[in-house]
């Protein structure tokens, strides 16, 4: 990293961002049933639009950078993130859900462009030979950031105030109306001072020696983009990823609810704090992943992961108390090493075109738009949260059959701890 330790820190920066603010999103969902009084099917979507904003500028970010450089899409996505961030202030004051909702599709949307950027440039700034050390170093921060999001929401977010339905019932207009725009308001200064933060890491970035980097013209197999998803590698990474993601986010989403109804007694920051231990698990479990995968192939391991999230939601959704609380728990330390291993399975066989079937794969995260959306209307029509399980059951078992197949088409093939395949080069 000779040259570019300072600008290192500040991609390492960018990593713990966008984990900050997907993570906030799982406090928001319980935040908004209160402040706006909405359904939890409302609530969710709270992730439809973080995760539709990622789908749809995925591939503009890459364009962007193409044209104006990475340091010029680090920074517009920098002024997104800070934007959407500023814009919960005047959504707080008016408590309108639809406001709410544009600033966290402009956060994503600068997200987006951050996540683009980072992996090359994690790869680019240093020894070659080191490259891969450099890219796992980065990505720790995105899991510290997982971690963090629910103890910092946790403290400034959730009021600690909490009203029972009859309790609501009783209350006059005035004090519910109170209620409620004090609610709203808890969102003001957490965002307020994110935003500050943003900005001050974007002047950083305007003024830190960064390398160039440049990209080979990339030739499709018809000529033109789309023509990439025939490669067959990619398309069905792209569908598992998709299910994936989806899981992932459905359980995260309506974690804090979750443990609401298995446990009405235990109160939201509590909750919060649940959520976070089970999130410091899919720290470790990425640690203790990447550790195995020097002894176990890759495919073996995700297919591995993938079922016993299967058989930890079926545990949750025929159990109850804690015993059902510590089984969804214990699915983030299985999600652990699924995104890298499905990317890394998806973009191996690219070529100059991983940068291009990355942005696909990327937008796969999609499915953490669509999948919580299904878990809320299985929870109105039925009644059931819990029930409602079954949505991220059958997408961890949909990410199984991917696995399986990759055990049956390609043998036991074991990856190492390389980075995401880049054709990124410094100039």
């Amino acid at each position: 990293m000779a040259g570019y330790g300072a600008g290192f820190a500040l991609v390492c920066s960018l990593f713990f961002l966008w984990a900050i603010a997907a993570n906030f999103n799982d406090l928001l969902i319980r935040q908004f049933q209160k402040a706006l009084s909405l359904n939890r099917l409302q609530a969710g979507f709270v992730p439809f639009v973080f995760y539709v904003g990622y789908f749809l500028m995925a591939l503009p970010a890459g364009l962007v950078m193409r044209r104006f450089g990475y340091r010029a899409g680090i920074l517009a996505g920098l002024a997104l993130y800070a934007t959407g961030a500023l814009l919960f202030y005047p959504a707080a004051e008016i408590r309108l859900y639809s406001v709410f909702l544009g600033a966290l599709f402009v956060i994503a949307s600068g997200a987006a462009f951050l996540e683009t950027a980072a992996n090359p440039y994690s790869i680019a700034m240093g020894d070659p030979a080191r490259a891969a050390l450099r890219a796992n170093f980065a990505q720790s921060f995105n899991g510290l950031g997982v971690f963090v999001a629910p103890l910092i929401g946790s403290r400034f977010i959730f009021s600690g105030i909490e009203y029972k339905p009859e309790q609501m019932a009783n209350l006059s207009a005035a004090a519910k109306a109170a209620y409620h725009v004090s609610e709203a308001r808890t969102v003001q200064i957490p965002y307020l001072v994110l935003a500050a933060i943003i900005l001050v890491i974007a002047a950083a970035f305007s003024m830190v020696k960064l390398p160039e980097l440049r990209a080979p013209r990339a030739t499709f197999p018809s000529g033109h983009a789309l023509s990439i998803l025939k490669i067959s590698s990619l398309k069905w990474a792209v569908v598992a990823q998709f299910f994936y993601v989806g899981g992932q986010v459905s359980i995260w989403s309506y974690f804090i609810d979750l443990v609401k109804v298995l446990r009405p007694d235990t109160a939201e920051r509590t909750a919060a704090y649940i959520l976070s231990a089970s999130l410091a698990s899919f720290m470790v479990g990425r640690f203790i992943g990447t550790a195995l995968l020097q002894r176990v192939s890759a495919d073996r391991l995700l297919f591995v992961y993938a079922f016993t999230n299967v058989l930890l939601l079926a545990t949750a959704v025929v159990t109850n108390g804690w015993m059902a609380i510590v089984a969804i728990g214990l699915t983030c330390f299985f999600m652990s090493i699924q995104f890298p291993t499905i990317f890394s399975f998806g973009v191996r066989d690219l070529g100059n075109l991983a940068m291009v079937g990355s942005s696909y794969i990327v937008m796969a995260v999609v499915g953490g738009a669509v999948l919580p959306l299904v878990m809320g209307v299985i929870d109105r029509t039925t009644g059931s949260l819990q029930l409602a399980l079954l949505s991220p059951l059958v997408c961890f078992a949909i990410v199984s059959l991917y696995a399986y197949r990759l055990i049956a088409t390609t043998g036991a093939v074991r990856p190492t701890n390389a980075p995401i395949p880049s054709e990124m080069t410094t100039s």
